[in-house]
């Protein structure tokens, strides 16, 4: 897992961060932050992947199914666009799904 923010002390974005954006998370590191008393931090990508979780595919599968009527509009489409990068985005490569 690598992080997506920078890391504060009890949440505030005032001052140095302990972690940098991009940083890896590991054992250590982890275990670190908790002594710290670092509550929630954010990832990037799709990290846990649980049982009902709907699939990258699926996503984008329902996403057609919902502008299929309205593609023809710039606008519908250029928003359809969008949504597509956020889901790329926010799912991270593989689709969130960690390869075995």
């Amino acid at each position: 897992m690598v992080l997506a923010r920078d890391v504060f002390r009890n949440d505030s974005p005032v001052g140095m961060p302990i972690c940098g954006r991009k940083t890896v998370l590991t054992d250590e590191l982890i275990a670190r932050l908790d002594s710290l008393d670092v509550n929630a931090i954010y990832v990037e990508g799709h990290p846990v992947w649980e049982d009902g979780d709907r699939s990258f595919e699926d996503m984008l599968r329902e996403l057609d199914q919902r502008f299929e009527k309205v593609r023809n509009d710039p606008l519908t489409a250029r928003l359809y666009e969008i949504y597509v990068e956020h889901l790329k985005r926010s799912m991270g490569d593989a689709g969130g799904q960690q390869a075995e």
